[in-house]
């Protein structure tokens, strides 16, 4: 390095630096000069091609970091190491500091020698980790995930050095075996920030030892029980990492994240850990595991160790009790941040890193069990999801981000000034003036203006999140709590109930008297009384608003009483008073509603976002949303898929019913909706059946040439599906078909691999019923979340008696040579849903040439009114006071039968009427051929609107289509006068 070099950097140290810092940077340097002239390295020193990007960082680094410097004066050689690399893009890889590890260990000799490499290799690894970081040329995302990686390869290279063959430790101990002998490793779960590719520049790294199995070592001087030895390698690695020598400390290790801590064993069993966390784990060791991950061992015992912990981490239901959880810790860390005096602590003060943590952590608890969006350990990535979710608002969701990377900024700046954990402010001028400058600031007080903004919106938001749930006022509160728990004598409680809204204050008492008393309360542990003893008051506030009141409360104490097992679902309500506003106008407009929720009380999670739950979406978004449900499951896995497909369902169709119930959707677009997440669940399922008979019996031959299919399957609709008329509790009338010209055909068996069962081939016509037999269970069957759809499938061919699946060639021929005439009135309606394209083509050109066939007029009006008569006998419940409007004369059917009438009338001559199922569509088409006058068609197209429109409603009040009979007169009489001179007299 020239003088003219010295002379450009002492330059730069008196005009770049603030005053305050120009003295110390001057004498950092002059003693790294008196270095390098008493070292072996001083020609090269002076003849060596200074990088700028050394040169005019130099000052700067230094300035901020006294560990930097004063690594580079006791090794000036590092500096000229980074002097040969571009530094400002140096991004090194897990695997580039595995390499650079790699050549090192080579030159291992003793234990002595491996701490002193593996401290002076993470020594120049932070060197330039952090001079790269304070020149702004690595982003917070890349440095905590090079300093993730640093750690990583450091635990790994202590690991493999005590455990590879020719080491002392091994030579002593021999290796470990379980009872099979199996071999046995060291599994390392890395916790906190490690686990989250998140360390900081000064960070312990929290560690749990693991191992698969008990047994004992073979082939050493002393045999030893596999708990003692994996309890000796690990005091072996953490001593490597965790020692300080005249080179520092690799990584300050805390081992207790562990099993009972200090108290408990150093390395633990697979099923030791699984005991321990089935029995004794505590609420914060959930929030601890949720960043857990392993960071050395083999990756099949990594995944199942991981897959084992899950269930303790994440519940399969919605945790809505995390929030007071996370709350009660939160208040434990402010008393210690208080009594300590740490308010200036930028991770655990009001407004830290910890608060944006735990929002994003208490997500996590909450739904990382059914979603697995929110199993991702980074917290950045898991407030991209709540972002995309809006699950909170976008605006601080993005100050949130802004926050934790201004406040992790100033966490590394305070670290890398000497290499030590701190999250506190400085209080002396000239640290100040360190910690500004390192954040580009100009002064202390700009700096800590943008520091307390940042700080004031975070635990703004922090409050918003965990706030506890408020009443309307302290004295309206304190009543509902007197009336609930019987505090106050029944006339003042009469009269409080009263003034609050509700008619019967009686009634409304036995009602809470019969709550109180029941066994759904009596059973329930302390704390789930605590938390109903919470909730009720605020039923009771809530309720009072409603039109209805004393009925609705009666409905909304029918939903405490199904989920009162589980608390979580209490906990829901209380935290989010806006789910409970929701529940109380749903359950006072319908019973059904109210019933339905009661049957599936995940629903009440939907109840959260009004934006969401009254407008339903597009089918297009819905078939997004269902296969994000089930993205993170395997299709083999039908449990987790079911209960992901019924949900989705009973979601989709909350949304609609609420729509519908506040007049947001046309009845056209309600039938839509309903139909489209049939359709969604037939899609899915339908995959998930021929995955699961794939496996087992290889691919059915479709042709003569021995070709495979795609499927060789179709799903057809019939009736309400059919014609897109699906009501809330409808059935699916369905009809299966395949395509295999040779029944008798063999399925296909591809090569098996080394893990999977060998599949075994079954002929065509058994592999296609095993479809459909397959997919009407996984359909129809009940499971803890209830049941898809009822299934009906006899209007396939023959009926009960006939094939479940039958083939294209046969259902073809039935179509034309046995099929009835109101076979062919219910093929109007029939369309295909989904499976292969093929079979659906030839579906649709079965059905357009069977509607097509030329037929006797007057013989097909016999046949259409024989039926009508025949069902409405049947079927209609009409009295002399009401009207059936499905059955009765003039009702729904009469106008279902005139469409179907004219469609098998004059296909043969307008063949646009075999375009459409649905009947709106299809008397539109009626109209354009000239078979129905436009007053006609208009008139039969309102009536069919206000009877289906009534249905719906009724059925959401669990009332049967029936009405007064006067309600629909004018529309029955056109109805009624139509049918004559389309179809004649009945």
């Amino acid at each position: 390095m020239s003088i003219e070099i010295e002379k450009n950097i002492l330059n730069r140290i008196d005009n770049d630096l603030p005053p305050a810092l120009v003295e110390p940077g001057r004498v950092l340097w002059q003693t790294l000069i008196e270095s390098v002239e008493q070292s072996d390295i001083k020609d090269t020193w002076y003849q060596c091609d200074w990088n700028e990007d050394v040169l005019h960082t130099l000052a700067k680094v230094w300035g901020c970091s006294e560990v930097v410097a004063r690594w580079c004066i006791r090794y000036p050689e590092w500096l000229l190491a980074l002097n040969e690399i571009e530094l400002s893009e140096n991004n090194l890889t897990q695997k580039a500091y595995q390499k650079l590890w790699e050549q090192r260990a080579e030159t291992l000799s003793d234990e002595a020698s491996l701490y002193r490499a593996l401290r002076q290799f993470r020594n120049q690894q932070m060197l330039r980790i952090i001079w790269r970081d304070i020149c702004n040329w690595s982003d917070l995302k890349n440095t905590i995930s090079e300093l993730s990686s640093l750690a990583e390869v450091c635990i790994n290279a202590a690991r493999h050095y005590y455990v590879k063959s020719n080491s002392e430790f091994t030579q002593q101990f021999g290796r470990p075996y379980n009872e099979d002998n199996e071999e046995q490793e060291l599994i390392v779960i890395a916790m906190g920030k490690l686990g989250a590719w998140e360390l900081n520049l000064s960070s312990d790294i929290d560690l749990i030892f693991a191992y698969p199995s008990e047994g004992q070592t073979h082939g050493g001087k002393n045999c030893i029980e596999n708990t003692e030895y994996f309890t000796r390698l690990g005091k072996k690695v953490i001593s490597a990492l965790n020692n300080t020598t005249e080179d520092g400390f690799v990584f300050r290790v805390d081992m207790r994240l562990r099993p009972f801590g200090d108290g408990g064993a150093l390395a633990s069993s697979f099923n030791a850990l699984e005991n321990y966390y089935q029995i004794h784990g505590r609420e914060w060791e959930r929030y601890a595991m949720i960043k857990a991950r392993v960071v050395a061992g083999k990756e099949e015992s990594a995944n199942e160790l991981m897959q084992m912990l899950q269930p303790f981490v994440y519940r399969r239901y919605m945790d809505y009790g995390a929030y007071e959880s996370m709350r009660e810790l939160k208040a434990m860390i402010t008393k210690k941040v208080n009594s300590k005096g740490m308010q200036g602590n930028v991770k655990l003060g009001a407004g830290g890193i910890r608060e944006i943590e735990f929002i994003g952590q208490v997500f996590q608890l909450i739904r990382g069990g059914r979603d697995s969006r929110y199993k991702q350990r980074e917290l950045l990535k898991i407030l991209k999801v709540v972002k995309e979710e809006q699950r909170l608002p976008e605006y601080v969701v993005d100050e949130l981000y802004e926050a934790y990377t201004f406040l992790r900024n100033t966490e590394h700046c305070l670290q890398a000034v000497r290499d030590q954990q701190t999250h506190q402010l400085p209080e002396t001028e000239i640290e100040q003036t360190r910690l500004a400058y390192a954040m580009d600031f100009n002064n202390w007080e700009e700096f800590i203006s943008q520091l307390n903004a940042h700080r004031t919106k975070v635990h703004g938001n922090f409050d918003q999140v965990f706030e506890a749930p408020q009443t309307e006022g302290e004295s309206i509160d304190n009543i509902l709590k007197q009336i609930w728990q019987e505090q106050i004598s029944e006339e003042v409680t009469k009269n409080e109930l009263t003034k609050l809204g509700y008619q019967d204050s009686n009634d409304v008492l036995k009602t809470l008297s019969d709550l109180r008393n029941s066994q759904a309360f009596q059973t329930r542990t302390t704390h789930g009384q605590q938390r109903l003893n919470q909730l009720m008051p605020m039923v009771i506030g809530a309720v009072a608003h409603a039109d209805h009141a004393d009925v609705t409360l009666q409905r909304i104490i029918e939903i405490i009483e199904q989920v009162a097992k589980r608390s979580v679902y209490m906990s829901l309500l209380i935290e989010n008073p806006l789910a409970l506003s929701q529940l109380v106008k749903l359950c006072n407009q319908s019973p059904w509603v109210t019933r339905y929720i009661s049957k599936h009380p995940l629903l009440l999670d939907d109840l959260l976002d009004p934006r969401s739950l009254y407008v339903p979406t597009s089918k297009e978004s819905l078939h997004e949303e269902c296969l994000r449900k089930i993205s993170s499951f395997d299709l083999s896995d039908d449990e987790q898929i079911a209960d992901a497909v019924r949900h989705f369902k009973q979601t989709n169709v909350l949304r609609v019913a609420a729509a519908d119930l506040a007049n947001a959707v046309s009845l056209m677009r309600i039938s839509d909706y309903l139909s489209w997440i049939a359709e969604i669940v037939l899609d899915i399922t339908l995959e998930q059946a021929w995955q699961y008979m794939l496996q087992r019996h290889g691919r059915p031959i479709c042709n003569t040439d021995g070709e495979v299919c795609d499927k060789g399957f179709a799903i057809i609709g019939y009736g309400k599906l059919g014609g897109y008329e699906l009501g809330y509790g409808s059935d699916l009338d369905m009809v299966f078909l395949h395509g295999a010209e040779n029944d008798q055909e063999m399925t296909s068996i591809p090569d098996a691999g080394e893990d999977k069962p060998a599949a075994r081939s079954i002929v065509n016509s058994v592999f296609f019923a095993r479809l459909g037999q397959r997919l009407i269970h996984l359909l129809s069957t009940r499971t803890a979340a209830g049941r898809l759809y009822e299934v009906d499938m006899r209007l396939r061919p023959d009926g009960a008696s006939g094939m479940l699946v039958s083939s294209l060639k046969s259902y073809e021929k039935y179509q034309h040579t046995k099929a009835w005439v109101w076979e062919h009135q219910a093929l109007v309606r029939a369309r295909a849903i989904t499976g292969d394209p093929a079979i659906i083509k030839q579906f649709n050109n079965i059905r357009k040439a069977t509607l097509m066939q030329k037929r006797d007029i007057n013989e097909l009006k016999i046949e259409v009114i024989k039926m009508r008569e025949k069902m409405r006998q049947s079927l209609s419940k009409e009295t002399a006071e009401t009207f059936d409007l499905k059955q009765s004369e003039g009702g729904i059917v009469d106008i279902e039968f005139m469409v179907q009438f004219g469609v098998l009338a004059w296909a043969n001559e307008f063949p646009e009427l075999c375009q459409h199922t649905d009947n709106i569509n299809l008397l539109h088409e009626l109209q354009k051929i000239g078979k129905l006058s436009q007053a006609d068609a208009d008139s039969l197209m309102s009536a069919y609107k206000k009877y289906r429109q009534r249905l719906h409603r009724l059925a959401l009040q669990d009332i049967r289509g029936l009405v007064d009979k006067d309600k629909y007169s004018a529309q029955k009489k056109d109805v009624i006068s139509i049918w004559a001179s389309m179809i004649g007299s009945n």
